[in-house]
């Protein structure tokens, strides 16, 4: 029996590693592919934006010929005898490619000079130039930002944008961590029946309420104004209250019974207790509310007509867009100069934005 066993211990020992192996070779394929997958749809997301960048330092002439690289690339020339000729790349019998400058065109034959060496001898090479393909290097066109930048009260803009934005940021959050404070931490009477209205107006489409709301401001000469923007700021978000009320009810109440126990009421272990304590959270809904503010187009449309010096990048930019329509590259020049803030904030805020999502509503 023991010289049995000691027989089939290697033959087990080899189908184990076998599996092992197996298993291994088939989690690598599973990361390999999710892997893969994520840098797909990563590349596709980014796709616009890399178009966006690319295409708002290119010329007008760049952009129009159908011949242009994806890249900013200027086509070379070389300056001879008081003129100056594009350079194409020459392909030889002998299977080299040279770059060379189009010097006498021809049907059948063409004449080329050699960009480097402009004193020698002018090259003769059969062949349709049409066909070749015309010699270009990387030339961003940097002046399109500063164009764009001055063609259009940009600075105003991007100001009005950003006080829109502060403001607002700053109204729905402190109005949100009051209402939801209230609503993890007090007993009233219709409390969850209060908290169930707010909440289903998150399902209340903006469209709907949007001009009776249009009607009021206009009743109370706040139109055109900031006011009909900002105000609603500080009277909360549905959603903003929510979320905070979820991160408050991960915070002990051993904490609030210690600040209770010293001394502290409600507003105080509010402001040292609570507040402390979320900092993801409030940052989260901070950058949420900047980002939207940001990126408004209704609400600045029909409140601030009439109103030019007043309106944000959006709206700004539509103007931009009808005036400047034949110059794409000012156009999007101007769209990448309103993603510098936004994607700033997000890169030094991100840590903080991400563990605010995660830890809320986790107990």
């Amino acid at each position: 029996m023991a010289t049995l066993l000691s027989e089939q211990k290697p033959e087990v020992l080899e189908r184990v590693n076998a599996n092992t192996a197996a298993r291994k070779q088939k989690a690598l394929l599973i990361k390999f592919g999710i892997t893969s997958l994520a840098v797909l749809l990563l590349s596709l997301w980014v796709m616009p934006l890399f178009y966006g960048i690319v295409t708002s330092l290119k010329t007008k002439e760049q952009i129009s010929d159908p011949k242009a690289s994806i890249l900013p690339a200027a086509a070379i020339t070389v300056e001879f005898e008081g003129k100056e000729y594009d350079v194409y790349s020459v392909p030889f019998e002998d299977g080299t490619v040279r770059e060379l400058a189009l010097y006498k065109k021809g049907r059948q034959a063409s004449t080329f000079i050699d960009p480097n060496n402009l004193s020698a001898e002018p090259i003769e090479w059969e062949g349709i130039w049409r066909q070749l393909e015309q010699a270009r290097t990387v030339s961003p066109t940097w002046s399109n930002y500063p164009e764009a930048w001055n063609t259009v009260k940009f600075g105003r803009m991007l100001w009005n944008t950003f006080f829109y934005a502060t403001v607002g940021m700053i109204g729905a959050v402190s109005s949100a961590a009051i209402v939801a404070y209230g609503f993890s931490r007090f007993d009233f009477p219709f409390k969850n029946v209060l908290f169930i209205i707010l909440i289903s107006t998150i399902i209340l489409p903006p469209q709907v309420t949007s001009v009776p709301t249009y009607a009021f401001w206009v009743s109370l000469d706040m139109v055109p104004s900031w006011w009909p923007l900002i105000i609603p700021m500080f009277f909360s978000n549905a959603y903003n209250v929510f979320f905070l009320r979820q991160f408050f009810l991960t915070i002990p109440r051993e904490m609030e019974e210690a600040a209770k126990i010293d001394g502290a009421g409600p507003l105080r272990t509010f402001w040292s207790v609570i507040l402390p304590q979320s900092g993801p959270a409030l940052v989260a809904i901070s950058l949420f509310h900047f980002f939207f503010a940001w990126n408004d187009f209704f609400g600045p449309l029909i409140y601030l007509t009439g109103a030019r010096d007043q309106v944000p990048i959006t709206v700004g930019l539509t103007f931009f867009n009808g005036i400047y329509a034949s110059q794409p590259q000012l156009i999007q020049a101007a769209s990448i100069m309103t993603l510098i803030i936004p994607l700033a904030i997000f890169f030094f805020a991100q840590r903080y934005f991400v563990q605010g999502i995660v830890i809320t509503g986790n107990k």
